[in-house]
């Protein structure tokens, strides 16, 4: 099963908006109604039986069962007879409201940490609905249900062959995209290994640096826009909250930030694609960037979004039939890629020069060769093993 996910912009009007809005805000209070349900549950176990608790008491009875995901589910019908408000909202996109929450509960539950939080106003951003009997996509328009029919720029067609399954409304700052999930039985296997191979190397004082000797500069999305950011977030704190004043302004800081994310993602893309031209092999660092982002450079490191890089060139690889796989970086700077030697150096050395083989390059240009060998060693294809960059 092949299966994609389109996101494009639609343009709904005043009074589809209002909607949206209103539904995003009833789906929000049934979230926190549901998880308050399970907090009171989890604090009513809290003490001992047999005596009281001058933090929490016993209130609810011993045999009462947990709120698991069936039961709240199969509590909706009732409760919409108690609150006719949630009437407005398709019964769907409410069960997947309460399936977000306990997605939520059974990944705390997994990995120890991580409660679900109450939203605050505003905090909901995206509702889905997860099935239509017919495709809701006609000419330039979608229909949504409850909201009616709405224009949205359809920049790309739907490919024949492919069913329109499920579609999620996001709210970004005050602009409106529909994430579109499309599926086709179809099976596509992964590419194999083939071709001229290409390793790439990403850090703070170049982007990426290439096997090929390609050097990109890196592009400063957040700090460029930082004083301007900051300027209207002081703007922003002056504000009484909840105000006219304060949402105007609130949503000129979200556009803001909207924007940063979108030129960034727009330059992945691109880097991506340059990649793709160059290489049938790419080779990237097996790395967690969450951790190096914690460090002393961790501004710079969220600024160039090297996880959100890595992850667009490996599925634009996939697009276009490209083989991408990552490598172990450990040592890769400190390792000569002619003769494979350890020539250490400190990080403000940048040129690589080898006492043994006289080899010498530019330093990231260095380690993306050594992480080229490992790839061509990992995949171990007939005719390209013991290959190197000399």
């Amino acid at each position: 099963m092949l299966t994609f996910n389109y996101q494009y912009r639609i343009y709904p009007d005043k009074s589809q908006e209002e909607k949206l809005i209103e539904i995003l805000e009833i789906c929000r209070g049934a979230y926190n109604y549901a998880l308050r349900e399970v907090k009171d549950w989890c604090n009513s176990r809290k003490c001992p039986i047999d005596r009281c608790s001058l933090v929490s008491e016993y209130i609810i009875p011993a045999d009462a069962k947990f709120p698991s995901e069936l039961n709240q589910l199969n509590q909706l019908p009732k409760a919409k007879k108690e609150f006719p408000r949630l009437k407005k909202v398709p019964s769907q996109v409410l069960q997947q409201t309460i399936k977000q929450l306990h997605r939520a509960w059974d990944f705390f539950r997994s990995r120890g940490y991580g409660f679900p939080r109450f939203k605050k106003f505003g905090q909901l951003k995206s509702i889905l609905f997860p099935q239509f009997k017919e495709n809701p996509i006609d000419g330039w328009t979608i229909q949504l249900p409850k909201v009616g029919s709405v224009r949205i720029n359809l920049h790309r067609p739907i490919p024949e062959g492919f069913q329109v399954k499920q579609v999620r409304v996001i709210r970004k700052a005050d602009k409106w995209y529909v994430s579109v999930c499309i599926q086709c039985d179809v099976e596509v296997p992964e590419p194999p290994p083939h071709g001229h191979a290409l390793g790439v190397d990403v850090g703070l004082e170049k982007f990426l640096a290439s096997s090929d000797g390609i050097l990109v500069k890196p592009p400063k999305f957040f700090k460029e826009l930082q004083s301007k950011l900051a300027l209207l977030q002081r703007r922003l704190s002056r504000k009484q909250k909840r105000s006219n004043n304060y949402e105007k302004q609130r949503i000129k800081v979200a556009r803001l930030h909207h924007k940063i994310a979108n030129t960034r993602k727009d330059f992945h893309y691109q880097q991506a694609h340059a990649l793709c031209d160059q290489g049938d092999m790419i080779f990237m660092e097996d790395l967690d960037y969450r951790v190096t982002a914690k460090g002393m450079f961790g501004k710079e490191m969220l600024d160039g979004g090297f996880g959100q890089f890595r992850t667009i060139t490996k599925q634009v690889c996939w697009k276009r039939g490209k083989y991408f796989d990552v490598v172990d970086a450990t040592g890769s700077s400190q390792t000569c890629p002619n003769c494979g030697v350890h020539v250490k150096k400190d990080l403000s050395v940048r040129i690589h020069k080898c006492p043994e083989c006289k080899f010498e390059a530019d330093r990231d240009v260095a380690a993306a060769q050594v992480l080229k060998n490992r790839g061509i060693e990992q995949v171990s294809t007939a005719g390209l093993v013991g290959k190197e960059t000399a």
